[in-house]
C-alpha cells in the first residue's frame, strides 16, 4: 500500500482498528431530512465522538467548518431522488479534481446488487476505483438496498460486499443482519455497519452494533439513529463507547440513560431559571 493510501485510511480507521463514521448525506436523494434540515447545527455537538463525516460536496461547503474538520468521506454517487422511478439508477457526480480540491480522506459510492441497475452501479464503482487509486484515495462501497428490505440477509449482503471488495473498494459499508459473521468472513476488506431505517428503541441499536462488532465489523456508519434521537449526543457517546471504549450493549444502554438523565436535569434547571 502506498503512503498516501495508508495515510488516508489511518485517518478513518483509528489506531485501535475501529471507526465511527457519521453520515449526513441523506439529503442527496430525499431532500431536507427530519433533524437534518440544518446539518451544521445538527452535527456540532456530535463531532467530538465521530472519526469521520460522510457528506456530499454541497453540504460540506455550506455547513462544515473547514478549520479543524473531521476527516471527510465524500459522497460521489447520485442523480436520483425519492420522486423518481428507481433510486438505483445512479451515476458518478464528482470528479477526482473536486475530491482532491476538497481534501477528502475517502469517497463513498452506492452499489445496487440485484437491482435493474446492478451493472451500472458496479461499473460506477469500478470507474471511481480506477480514478482514485492513481491518487491514493480509498473508496468505500455502500451496499445499498432500496425498498426490497427482504434482501438484507447474510447471503445477499455477503454477495454484495464481496463483489464490492473484488472491484477494488478499500472499505465496505453494509447492513447488519443475523449471522453477520458470514458477511465479514467473506469480505477481505474492512466492513463497517450501516444504520438502516430508524430503530424502534435505543437498546435495539446498541444490541445490533455490539453484535456486529463481535462478528467482524471494524466500525459503524450511522446517522438517523443518532441525530433523530431526542438525545443525540448521549446516543453518540454510548455508541462511541461500544466502538472505541470496550462497552457491551448493556453497558452502553446504561451510559445512554445516565447521560440522558443528566441532560434532562440540566434542562429542567435552566427552565426554572427562566
Amino acid at each position: 500500500m502506498d503512503w498516501g493510501m495508508e495515510n488516508r485510511l489511518s485517518q478513518l480507521i483509528q489506531a485501535d482498528g475501529r471507526c465511527f463514521f457519521l453520515p449526513i448525506d441523506h439529503g442527496y436523494f430525499q431532500g431536507p431530512t427530519s433533524c437534518l434540515e440544518k446539518p451544521g447545527e445538527t452535527i456540532k455537538p456530535l463531532l467530538p465522538y465521530c472519526d469521520a463525516l460522510f457528506v456530499t460536496r454541497g453540504v460540506l461547503r455550506a455547513a462544515v467548518n473547514p478549520v479543524g474538520s473531521k476527516p471527510i468521506i465524500l459522497r460521489v454517487s447520485g442523480g436520483t431522488s425519492v420522486l423518481g422511478g428507481d433510486l438505483a439508477n445512479e451515476s458518478l457526480t464528482t470528479s477526482v479534481e473536486e475530491i482532491l480540491r476538497l481534501n477528502a480522506a475517502a469517497v463513498g459510492i452506492s452499489i445496487f446488487v440485484g437491482s435493474d441497475y446492478e451493472r451500472e452501479s458496479l461499473m460506477n464503482l469500478a470507474e471511481i476505483v480506477n480514478r482514485c487509486e492513481d491518487f491514493g484515495i480509498p473508496v468505500m462501497a455502500v451496499t445499498a438496498v432500496g425498498k426490497e428490505l427482504e434482501k438484507r440477509d447474510a447471503r445477499y449482503l455477503a454477495l454484495a460486499s464481496r463483489i464490492a471488495a473484488e472491484l477494488g473498494a478499500r472499505v465496505v459499508k453494509t447492513y447488519w443482519c443475523k449471522d453477520f459473521d458470514k458477511v465479514t468472513c467473506g469480505c477481505p476488506v474492512p466492513v463497517v455497519m450501516a444504520g438502516g431505517p430508524k430503530c424502534e428503541t435505543e437498546k435495539e441499536v446498541m444490541d445490533f452494533v455490539y453484535d456486529g462488532m463481535q462478528n467482524g465489523a471494524v466500525g459503524l456508519n450511522l446517522g438517523r439513529n443518532v441525530w433523530q434521537n431526542p438525545y443525540p449526543t448521549a446516543m453518540m457517546q454510548a455508541l462511541h463507547g461500544i466502538i472505541h471504549g470496550g462497552l457491551d450493549a448493556a453497558e452502553a444502554w446504561e451510559l445512554f440513560n445516565d447521560l440522558k438523565g443528566k441532560k434532562t436535569k440540566k434542562e429542567g434547571k435552566a427552565a426554572r431559571k427562566r
